[in-house]
């Protein structure tokens, strides 16, 4: 519309101005715009997760299929008579489609998803349908179709996919006002999911990236608005000046990953030597430090300052009856999983319905040449006679068929050749409607249960298409780089003993240790059944669980002492033995086999101890000794599958622990890399010693607290640590410090009385501080003191502190240091003294090959009789033909 603008000041002489008011045509225009770009380009659909070049191109592919390959630029052209926009566009969103390794079988060129190198011309690259694509993606008999963009064609409104397909492949798109980014999920994970579903179950469901990688998805809020997920680089240490990055975080290549790393380097954030990239169909970056460099702390910084972690921000967002939806993973799985069940009720009832029209016709023919009513029309002369003369002959015998007699079906009976006629038999038409009528028996059933039928349909094709597309993706719980460099073990372990059930929704039962959702937990049962199963919220083991602790892969070092009964009333054996490659979630008899056998004694020792028992046996016939003591360190460690040595044969009222046993495993070297606070047995760092399975590292803090630990190697250490040494349990430890409440300098000499336990040695008051502590067995301070006013400095004093105080208690004062002024206090040089050996059990070695007869009948009398070695050894395998997990 154009008016006079009111606002304008109109002169005579000069020429009269106008507005153009677009506001109507910006508002329409725009709006059709943005809905355009929205509906047409940039989001995916829900009921098949297909955008609009996807769904066109999956349909010209179809159009085209013969079993061979098509060069791309062909299926391009194809395309463009459903798809109004040029020919680059499609063939970009054919070459994604093609990276996702799903729907299409690819041939030549079609790049490179971890080095982010583009695929070949469209001319030089050949494509099909995937086997998969074929049998989920396309049924022209329940498609719904509408006319191409120029009138020309039928194109489907939505394909009928049978799959979460939107969730396996992800999507991503920017419109006008919105986005949508959809990671993508495991192909095996979705079926499971979508079994569970239709059970009636829960489930959750995670992102599985193709490029693999770590991933952290504790805020993946469902993968909606507001949701982070964070993705890290594999990295792990080749050799003491080398890493190597094995998997890439999503979204990221080894260009742009090598890119951060050398930008990181420049910025002096990070320390590298230099960087090669060695990928081909596998990621292979080696990052070469410089000498002297701990390698544990470069990982963190490559998290911490490169493109190693990463962020992702999900948005669930897509196409629901022309408006935009936004939904969750989960309810995109619920829908589309219920669309599945609907497109194969669909699919079974036009199949019922064929099968009946089948069976319909079969059964007419059959009536017609049986009851050779084709004889009825030799005398007519007419089309409508021929027609009536059928009619009336049919109609004695159709009173069994599910529908009357139409005039189409009696033209198709004057059809039939004579030919056929001749050749007919009525027992091979009867055996077809037989058959006819199993199949659609069979369809009626599926029909009525239609969730069982469904559910069938999701493991077939886990079964056929599984293979090979297990989860690539680590999911792992991320601290951040400055507490930790790997998962910390942040969930809680539990276990209900009697009814046989662990896990970490099980907070009212017995608590366990702490975990990761990442481990594998190992459990044994009083039926003498082990089991290693991952971490789950619950999990049935088997009633009566005797000991469940977190499963250490390749573990030699962890032996499990038992002795068992071998079935009701047989004879009970004893066995040590070690639990290194097992199969996940496979249950392993730990017995002889015999039914009714179980467990008498059973300790798990992290450093091969061997303790004494006690063992008691019933009262029963001419039996004289009733009791004696066995030593496991006796018994010869061998595999899981060995039957074990002979204790007795008569019945075991009881096993007795008598004596805690020594380790019977040679000690362990550990050292402690000050770089990234953590242990190790790789030789990083300096070395703390060696240790046994009694032994336990010292820990002494500057705000005064001392402890003594386990030496895991998950162990975290604080950052005011000022000694961390083997601790010797007779050796005593001197300190000297500031007590401020009597504003006065102690000196103290202590053991530690509590293993494990946090103690305090100085005064509780906030201002007492610690001011030297040593563990020599005869240290030596110096004590330097303050000048006075109007006095001379008082000259340093030497004090023996072995000499200037006997060893008490660890909550003891202390004696007074000196009443004058003291300016600080230095520790000098020890009194040379020779420490006394510690005493320890000869050193055993763990026999690594897992050696062990079933048939082992070595009886284990007493404590003065050592038991004989097992002689009869069988490699310890899984069954066969089944490989290991670890």
């Amino acid at each position: 519309m154009i008016e006079e603008n009111d606002d304008l000041i109109n002169d005579q002489d000069e020429p009269q101005e106008t507005i153009t008011r677009v506001t109507g045509m910006y508002k329409d225009w725009f709006l059709d715009y943005a809905s355009y770009v929205i509906l047409e380009r940039a989001v995916p659909a829900i009921e098949d997760g297909f955008k609009p070049v996807q769904r066109r191109i999956m349909h010209s592919m179809k159009d085209l299929d013969d079993g061979r390959y098509n060069k791309v630029a062909n299926i391009v052209g194809h395309t463009m008579q459903y798809h109004p926009h040029g020919d680059a566009s499609i063939a970009d969103a054919m070459v994604q489609i093609g990276q996702k390794d799903l729907l299409i079988d690819t041939q030549g060129n079609w790049g490179n998803i971890l080095t982010g190198d583009s695929a070949a011309a469209s001319r030089y690259i050949e494509a099909r349908l995937s086997k998969f694509a074929l049998d989920v993606v396309y049924n022209p008999k329940i498609t719904e179709w509408q006319a191409s963009y120029d009138g020309r064609r039928k194109e489907p409104v939505n394909l009928p996919v049978m799959f979460p397909l939107l969730l396996a492949q992800g999507g991503e798109g920017i419109a006008v006002g919105l986005s949508t980014k959809i990671l993508p999920h495991n192909f095996i994970e979705l079926i499971d999911a979508s079994v569970k579903h239709l059970q009636g179950k829960r489930f959750t469901i995670l992102p599985d990236f193709p490029t693999a990688g770590i991933a952290d998805f504790s805020n993946y809020n469902d993968g909606m608005r507001g949701g982070k997920v964070r993705v890290r680089a594999k990295i792990s240490q080749l050799d003491k000046n080398t890493l190597v990055i094995t998997e890439l975080p999503y979204g990221t290549t080894t260009s742009s990953l090598i890119d951060s790393i050398l930008k990181a380097n420049d910025k002096g954030k990070i320390k590298i030597k230099k960087i090669e990239d060695n990928t081909a169909a596998q990621v292979e970056i080696l990052v070469h430090l410089p000498s002297g460099l701990s390698p544990d702390k470069t990982i963190d910084a490559l998290y911490a300052f490169t493109s190693c972690e990463s962020s992702i921000s999900p948005l669930g967002c897509v196409i629901e009856d022309n408006k935009p939806l936004f939904v969750g993973v989960t309810e995109m799985l619920r829908r589309s999983t219920d669309n599945t069940v609907a497109l194969l009720k669909s699919e079974l009832e036009i199949k019922l319905g064929e099968l009946e029209e089948q069976w319909h016709f079969a059964s007419l023919e059959r009536i017609f040449i049986e009851n050779r009513i084709y004889r009825d029309i030799e005398e007519e002369e007419t089309w409508e006679g021929v027609i009536k003369a059928i009619d009336t002959g049919l109609k004695p015998h159709t009173k069994h068929l599910k529908r009357v007699v139409t005039e189409e079906d009696i033209v198709r009976l004057t059809e039939i050749r004579i030919k056929r006629i001749s050749k007919f038999d009525i027992d091979k038409a009867q055996q077809k409607i037989d058959a006819l009528e199993e199949e659609i028996a069979q369809v009626k059933h599926h029909l009525a249960h239609i969730i069982e039928y469904a559910i069938a349909y999701f493991n077939r094709l886990k079964k056929e298409y599984g293979e090979g597309r297990e989860r690539k993706t680590e999911i792992r719980t991320f601290d951040d780089v400055d507490a930790t460099k790997v998962v910390i073990r942040n969930t809680k372990l539990y276990v209900n003993r009697a009814e046989g059930f662990i896990g970490t929704s099980l907070r009212r039962d017995e608590y366990v240790c702490d975990c990761s959702d990442i481990d594998d937990i190992i459990v044994f049962t009083k039926q003498g059944v082990m089991m290693v199963t991952k971490v789950d919220t619950k999990t049935f083991i088997g009633k009566d669980i005797i000991h469940v602790a977190v499963f250490k892969k390749k573990d030699k070092r962890t032996i499990y002492n038992m002795i068992y009964r071998d079935g009701k009333s047989g004879p009970s054996y004893i066995k040590r033995f070690a639990v290194t490659a097992i199969t996940r979630d496979k249950e392993y008899d730990l017995t002889n086999g015999n039914k009714g056998s179980v467990v008498l004694y059973f300790s798990d020792n992290p450093n091969g101890e061997a303790e004494v028992v006690t063992v008691l046996l019933r009262q029963a016939g001419s039996i004289k000794k009733l009791k004696w003591d066995i030593d496991f360190a006796d018994i010869l460690i061998k595999g899981r599958v060995s039957k074990g040595n002979l204790v007795t044969k008569y019945s075991i009222k009881r096993v007795e622990l008598k004596e805690k046993g020594v380790s019977t495993l040679k000690p362990r070297k550990i050292w402690f890399d000050d770089a990234v606070q953590r242990l190790n047995v790789d030789g990083r760092g300096e070395l703390v010693g060696e240790f046994r399975g009694e032994d336990r590292i010292l820990i002494i803090n500057q705000s005064g607290v001392a402890k003594t630990i386990i030496p895991e190697l998950t162990a975290h250490f604080d950052d005011d640590m000022i000694v961390l040494e083997k601790w010797i349990p007779n050796k005593p430890i001197s300190a000297i410090y500031y007590n401020g409440e009597k504003e006065l300098y102690y000196v103290k000499r202590f053991l530690i009385e509590n293993e494990g336990r946090e103690e305090l040695f100085i005064s509780e008051h906030p201002n007492s501080v610690l001011e030297v502590v040593s563990t020599d067995w005869k240290p030596v301070a110096e004590v330097v003191f303050a000048k006075e006013r109007g006095k001379d400095r008082k000259e340093n004093l030497e004090i023996n502190l072995d000499a200037f105080i006997a060893v008490k208690g660890i909550a003891a004062l202390g004696n007074q240091l000196t009443k004058d002024k003291v300016n600080q206090v230095n520790l000098l040089d020890p009194i040379p003294f020779e420490a006394p050996e510690p005493k320890h059990a000869d050193d055993i070695d763990v026999v690594d090959e897992e050696t062990v007869s079933k048939s082992d009948n070595t009886e284990v009398r007493n404590s003065d009789t050592v038991a004989a070695e097992i002689t009869n050894d069988d490699a310890d395998t899984d069954n066969e033909g089944q490989i290991t997990l670890f």
